[in-house]
């Protein structure tokens, strides 16, 4: 079993940055793939980026060049950093693990990103 744990969101304005941090326990080698998903209100949940054991990555058309996914096999965690927030970021994030084709476990609580003036 393998659970995850999302923390390092809140409230920030436009233009301005947030790092938010998952903390996986269990078997997180067997986790070659780690993602980041948010949800924005009235929308559906949305891959926002990956990254794999090597440290390959890929991030939705609407993050690239703004969001960087980095993974800390040692610690067991995985990070999104997140520059030049627009509102339209707003979303509770969530963090999930698991093979090139199936995640593990089930969604936890996420943690929540609010960008406003």
């Amino acid at each position: 079993q393998v659970q995850f744990v999302e923390s390092g969101g809140g409230l920030v304005q436009p233009g301005g940055s947030l790092r938010l941090s998952c903390a996986a326990s269990g078997s997180f080698s067997s986790t070659t793939f780690m993602r980041w998903y948010r949800r924005a209100p009235g929308e559906q949940r949305e891959l926002v980026a990956s990254i794999s054991t090597g440290g390959s990555t890929n991030y939705a058309d609407s993050v690239k060049g703004r969001f960087t996914i980095s993974r800390d096999n040692a610690k067991n965690t995985v990070y999104l950093q997140m520059n030049s927030l627009k509102p339209e970021d707003t979303a509770v994030y969530y963090c999930i693990g698991g093979t090139a084709t199936l995640n593990f476990g089930s969604w936890g609580q996420g943690t929540q990103v609010t960008v406003s003036s």
